[in-house]
């Protein structure tokens, strides 16, 4: 895909800079030297990306960005400016900015990382726009977020054994959505048309669960004034989800192990075979197997339900999805609490890619929700998310020295943050990363990024 880039500058050597940078087959870069040349540009071409002068020959770069958000709303846009100072930093990032970048540009590394990073966030944005719409369109699919090689290949799956009718386990954390996928399965079935019913194995006692599934005659208990059907019966020509199979008793596995091997079963109280045609579906947060050799979940019930099985990837496996599902998440909460926020910062982006996640994608909604619901600022912060506390050792004259440009300031407190972290842990780079949130690849980054020796971390 072509990225199409406008940058605004009025310096001739910036633009001869940034012509270098684009250089590569997939960037399209157009130039503007001041508001009215950028007017046009912009509203010629959809950008993915604009590279904003604070100060041009006839206005200002906030100016310019605020007309430009007018007519786009999610425009990502960087700032640049050659008068770096902390307080416009900050000030940048409330008004929407994705980051802000202070000429020269010493650390190129840095500058290409920034910039990519923008880059995805304009994709998720149009990602989201994508979804939106098929959301309004009549194929009936609940939408399943991502673009990670882990998942196509799991959607892969799904889509060539949607037709096949026969039982399917799904195994995966809490969180990760498997009934997400089970609702695809039965969509994409020949008993689309019929019920979808589920039923929370391990939510309910065994004589209720044993009811719910059976039915039940009147008068079986107390108060029972008529009978019952129970969901064998009312996922007669649809789909059954039985989920967190694994927690479902030893009398009721006995009990729908005979409902499978021949289709028929009698409700409670009741001595009248019935039979029904359902495709059943089991999901569980457990790994069945290993329940199996503990002995806790029958050896031929496990082989009945496995005819086909699926491993949904922990959130941590796919982190190419964590963006762009943070960004459906805070324009689902932005509608719903009458929010505006546009984005995340680029340090929140940073850490929402690489925590650890022991909730999934159940928690990484959590998190956006109360995000949204604090914020003040067009962009989410580290702050918002809740997820990175500031170490109390950082001393506060390192965020209120009015000699740091924000990216000194930034630097300043990263390499003491992590250089205690290691120091806590005796030096172990994997228990640091752990601690910190972040994979240990990215850790080892940050630690050679920020030129930390071995010495000072031991």
């Amino acid at each position: 895909m072509t990225v199409k880039i406008l940058l605004v500058d009025d310096d001739s050597f910036v633009r001869q800079f940034f012509r270098g940078l684009f250089r590569s087959g997939n960037s399209v870069l157009r130039t503007a030297s001041n508001c009215a040349e950028a007017r046009r540009e912009f509203r010629a071409t959809d950008f993915n990306l604009v590279i904003l002068d604070q100060r041009l020959p006839d206005g200002r770069g906030f100016d310019l960005f605020g007309e430009m958000r007018s007519e786009r709303p999610q425009q990502v846009v960087l700032l640049i400016t050659g008068y770096a100072e902390l307080r416009d930093a900050i000030s940048a990032v409330r008004e929407g900015f994705f980051d802000y970048l202070s000429k020269p540009f010493e650390n190129i590394d840095e500058l290409e990382a920034i910039i990519k990073k923008a880059l995805e966030m304009d994709r998720a944005y149009r990602e989201i726009a994508n979804l939106r719409e098929r959301l309004h369109s009549n194929d009936g699919l609940l939408p399943i977020i991502g673009h990670s090689g882990t998942l196509e290949r799991l959607l892969l799956q799904v889509r060539q054994i949607a037709p096949l009718d026969a039982s399917v386990l799904i195994e995966g954390e809490s969180g990760t959505g498997k009934e997400l996928i089970a609702k695809r399965i039965h969509s994409l079935s020949p008993r689309s048309r019929g019920p979808f019913l589920k039923i929370n194995c391990g939510a309910m006692t065994e004589g209720l669960l044993e009811a719910t599934l059976f039915g039940a005659e009147e008068g079986t208990f107390a108060g029972g004034s008529k009978a019952s059907r129970g969901y064998f019966e009312e996922a007669a020509g649809g789909t059954l989800l039985l989920d967190e199979i694994a927690d479902m008793s030893p009398k009721l596995q006995a009990c729908l192990l005979r409902v499978l091997q021949d289709r028929t079963f009698t409700r409670v109280g009741s001595v009248t075979q019935r039979t029904s045609d359902f495709r059943l579906v089991c999901t569980t947060n457990k790994l069945l197997l290993d329940e199996v050799k503990a002995e806790r979940f029958r050896s031929d019930l496990y082989y009945r339900i496995n005819v086909v099985s699926l491993r949904i990837p922990p959130l941590r496996e796919r982190r190419e999805d964590i963006l762009l599902l943070a960004s459906y998440f805070l324009d689902q909460f932005n509608h719903k609490f009458g929010k505006k926020a546009q984005g995340f910062t680029p340090e929140a982006t940073e850490v929402l890619e690489s925590a650890y996640w022991p909730g999934n994608i159940r928690e990484l909604q959590h998190a956006v929700e109360r995000a949204v619901i604090g914020s003040a600022g067009q962009l989410i912060s580290l702050a918002d998310l809740g997820i990175f506390e500031r170490d109390a050792s950082v001393p506060e004259s390192l965020l209120t020295d009015p000699t740091l440009s924000f990216r000194e300031a930034r630097d300043r407190f990263e390499r003491e943050y992590f250089t205690n972290i290691l120091r806590s842990t005796g030096g172990n780079v994997s228990e640091a990363a752990r601690r910190a949130g972040v994979a240990r690849q990215n850790f080892y980054s940050h630690i050679e990024r920020l030129s930390i020796t071995k010495n000072e971390s031991t």
